[in-house]
């Protein structure tokens, strides 16, 4: 069975930085399914259709591939508000279902994260992790990001944002963000990324050995 590491969790959990540190650690593959979701979202901006445009998006994910991706463009901060958007449409999630299965099914084991890995994608994942903090703290840490690539930071807009995403991704129909049954929660808010690194390596050991 491949060895295969479900992370899931809220905007500015630290998922993202885990994951590429657990697929580095294992020699893994590593998808940031939030990608998938920005850049749907990007190619309609781009294209100038409106995002709530169900039959251009789905076309839009359709047409993505994993090997083109800006991502200097994908995390800015306006395409995460615009990535949940199109999220939150059934169709648009049915349409990458597909893609994101064929990157973990490799021999070898993938890890990915994302909203809906470990309920979804991969609900046969060995290792599930959910990483939580709280809003505060999620909001602190991407108005650093944001200021670390010279953009204009707003905590209290930033914060906004951010709650308005959870309540978007935990209340939408299509794979609401949810830990799955048997994930293991890691709450991040007062652990550094090396502790979270070390927690979570932890965590995977385990299932590994089980």
């Amino acid at each position: 069975m491949s060895f295969i590491i479900a992370i899931d969790g809220p905007a500015a959990s630290g998922k993202g930085t885990l994951a590429r540190r657990l697929a580095a650690h294992y020699g893994l593959p590593h998808l940031d399914t939030g990608l998938l979701y920005r850049a749907t979202a990007r190619a309609l901006l781009d294209e100038g259709l409106p995002l709530d445009d169900v039959d251009a998006a789905v076309e839009a994910a359709r047409g993505l591939s994993l090997t083109d991706f800006d991502e200097t463009r994908l995390r800015a901060r306006d395409m995460g508000e615009a990535a949940s958007v199109v999220a939150a449409m059934p169709a648009v999630r049915a349409a990458l279902v597909d893609m994101q299965r064929a990157f973990a099914a490799r021999p070898e084991g993938a890890v990915l994260d994302g909203r809906d890995i470990g309920t979804v994608i991969c609900p046969a994942a060995r290792v599930k992790i959910f990483v939580t903090a709280s809003p505060e703290t999620r909001a602190q840490r991407r108005a650093l990001e944001l200021a670390g690539r010279g953009e204009e930071v707003d905590y209290n807009a930033i914060l906004d944002d951010v709650r308005k995403r959870d309540a978007r991704d935990s209340e939408r129909s299509a794979a609401p963000l949810k830990a799955a049954a048997d994930a293991v929660t890691l709450d991040s808010s007062e652990l550094d990324r090396d502790q979270v690194f070390a927690v979570a390596l932890e965590i995977a050991e385990r299932a590994r050995n089980a």
